[in-house]
Parts: structure tokens; C-alpha cells; sequence
């Protein structure tokens, strides 16, 4: 059986709703999902209710924007129980959103784009939620006349002129969170971090030393090359495998079930997933 373990939905900067993204998978054969929104389970109840609605398994996500020394390296939560790790945790990662989007706004001011951060608030489907670098890139891109992936690339990556780094968690900070709430913690997107290959694979080697639990070696971007280099590394890490699209809205590139990931046996066995309905290849 397929399984995508890496989605978004409006409850973070995704563009689909939670029934939107269960119809698609439904659709498309996917037999279990977890809508990982950015720094948050928000919409928890109606994210299962949907794959409910859909006959789609539901597993609880998240994916925390962890950072170290400015690099991106950014981890996956399944199985959390919403208690008081996670809500302490949540609660400072919230707080942290907003002086990091006020950080931002003043930057863009510095160079004359007349953004506010009101602008930033009403790019989030509701009040209640953290703030992503996606809704500033949204609400800069009214402005500039430009889509917000190149808001973000000429503005808001790494040492761009509205870059924030305040209050970011560092991996085993975000590690230690989703293990005080229960969960399994998987390295998100490994070719995505922007390191040399020798660095890369010294941290990755040292998160497992840590109590990582998984990598997401099967992954929307990776090459078949990437794919087969974090499948062998996971496994001479003892490593779970996990895979996703990384969804958060459908383009050419991603979509919901794509890649094709059968979680192993394994992996849903310390998930706490039933067996018997998705038994697949990778160990």
C-alpha cells in the first residue's frame, strides 16, 4: 500500500485544504498520509475526520523548521500527542514566528518595499496560527509583482536582505520535542540540506548518534542517485526509511503520492499503523 508522509495544508502554507489533500490521495491509490504543517497539528480533528471521510489512514505529523548555524535541517514528527511538550514547545515556536516575521517586515521596509506585518497575519487561514516564511513571501510578492518562490529566493533565503533567523530550534531540539510528545522524528528532505556531501553526512550520522529515528530518503526532489545513496546510509545507520512528496500545492513537480513510498513493515510497526493493511519494500 502507498503512503505520503509529507504533506501541507492551509493549516501552515499549503493551498489545499485537509479534505482536498485525503480526495487526491484516495485518488491516487494512497492508502496512508500525514499532513505534516509547518510548527504545528493544528486541525488535527479535521484532518482526521477528512482521511475518515476519504477511507484514508491518518497518521499524525508535523515537520518542525529546525535550523543549525543557519542551515536548514528540518525534522519530521509522527505519532505526537498533543500535551504539554508539545504545547510548550508550540507556544515558543509561535511566539518566535511573529518577532521573526516583524524582523523581516522592517528589513523589507529598510529597502523600500512597504510592507507591514498585518499583511504577513492575513496571508494565514487563521489567527491562531504560527507565521510560515511562505505567508511573507506571499504578501511581499502583492507588492513586488512577482511570485513568492522568487520572493523568497531574491529576499528571504540565506543571506538575502530580508532573511530572518530569530528563535529557530535547532534538529535536536526538535528532536527532544517529538519524543517528550511520543513520536517518531524523521530527517526531512536530506538533499535539500545545503551542505557538502562530507558535512552533510557527518551530521546526519550524528543525529542518529543523537536518537533520530528516521530519514526521508524517498523524497519528491531526490534524484534516483539521492534516493538510493539515503536508503543505504539509513540502513548502515539502522535508520527507519520514510518518504513524501512534500506537498503544499500541486504543481509539476509535486503531488500528493508522488513519489511512490511503501513504508515497510517496520516503520509501521513503531508507528502503530495495522500491518496488515501496508506492507511494502524498503526495511
Amino acid at each position: 500500500m502507498l503512503a505520503d508522509l509529507h504533506l501541507h495544508s492551509v493549516y501552515s502554507d499549503g493551498l489545499h485544504s485537509p479534505d482536498e489533500i485525503c480526495r487526491l490521495a484516495k485518488s491516487r491509490g494512497v492508502g496512508l498520509i500525514s499532513i505534516t504543517d509547518h510548527d504545528t497539528m493544528a486541525g488535527l480533528e479535521v484532518k482526521k475526520e477528512a482521511a475518515k471521510r476519504h477511507g484514508v489512514a491518518y497518521l499524525s505529523g508535523w515537520e518542525i523548521s529546525a535550523y543549525e548555524e543557519g542551515e536548514k535541517i528540518h525534522i519530521l514528527g509522527y505519532g505526537c500527542e498533543m500535551g504539554a511538550a508539545y504545547e510548550a514547545f508550540n507556544q515558543k515556536r509561535r511566539e518566535a514566528s511573529f518577532a521573526r516575521a516583524e524582523d523581516s517586515v522592517k528589513k523589507f521596509n529598510a529597502v523600500g518595499i512597504p510592507l507591514t506585518l498585518q499583511n504577513v497575519l492575513d496571508m494565514r487561514s487563521a489567527p491562531d496560527l504560527p507565521v510560515h516564511t511562505m505567508h511573507i513571501a506571499r504578501a511581499a510578492s502583492v507588492y513586488l509583482g512577482i511570485t513568492p518562490g522568487e520572493v523568497y529566493r531574491e529576499y528571504l533565503a540565506r543571506g538575502k536582505a530580508a532573511n530572518s533567523g530569530i528563535g529557530r530550534p535547532t534538529p535536536r531540539e526538535a528532536i527532544d520535542c517529538i519524543h517528550a510528545a511520543g513520536g517518531f522524528a524523521s530527517i526531512a528532505h536530506p538533499g535539500r540540506i545545503e551542505l557538502p556531501d562530507e558535512e552533510k553526512k557527518a551530521l546526519i550520522i550524528s543525529l542518529a548518534d543523537y536518537g533520530v529515528d528516521g530519514i526521508e530518503s524517498v523524497y519528491s526532489t531526490h534524484t534516483n542517485e539521492e534516493t538510493a545513496y539515503y536508503t543505504r546510509l539509513a540502513r548502515e545507520l539502522s535508520l527507519f526509511i520514510t518518504g513524501g512528496s512534500d506537498t503544499h500545492y500541486e504543481d509539476e513537480i509535486h503531488k500528493v503520492g508522488a513519489p511512490i513510498f511503501e513504508p515497510s513493515e517496520g516503520l509501521l510497526k513503531k508507528l502503530h499503523i495495522p500491518c496488515s493493511r501496508f506492507l511494502g519494500r524498503f526495511t
